[in-house]
This record gives C-alpha cells, sequence and structure tokens, in this order.
C-alpha cells in the first residue's frame, strides 16, 4: 500500500499534488479517492467546515512537516 511522502504546493501555499512512495504524483482531488478506496495509507478523508472532503496526515495534524517539492 502507498503512502504519501511529499507535496506540491502553489505559491499562495495551498496544497495542489501529492507524491506517493511509489514516486507517482497525484492531484489532490485523486488523493481523496485513493484514500477513501484504501489505495493510500497514513492519511483519512474530512469533512470540512466548508463542506469539502479533504485529506489529513492519521498521525500528524497536518501536512506542514511533509517536504515541498517542485
Amino acid at each position: 500500500m502507498e503512502t504519501i511522502v511529499a507535496l506540491h504546493r502553489n505559491r499562495f501555499g495551498d496544497i495542489i499534488s501529492f507524491v506517493t512512495s511509489e514516486g507517482r504524483v497525484i492531484s489532490y482531488q485523486k488523493a481523496i479517492v485513493e484514500a477513501e478506496n484504501g489505495v493510500i495509507a497514513g492519511v483519512q478523508t474530512y469533512l470540512d467546515t466548508n463542506g469539502h472532503v479533504s485529506l489529513m496526515p492519521e498521525h500528524e495534524q497536518s501536512f506542514d512537516y511533509f517536504p515541498n517539492l517542485f
């Protein structure tokens, strides 16, 4: 099972894509789908305050500790 090892942020600091342990670069939306389907471990989906589905690492409270790759 894959995990998220890094991420890509836009110039505003928003996460736009993730890098998996298999080296794939996937969009935020694809990461949500794959987390819900059990393809990616270590993250969970949740409904944010605006009613949107978002991702959160299971053992961290944010993605701030993940490397930002360009």
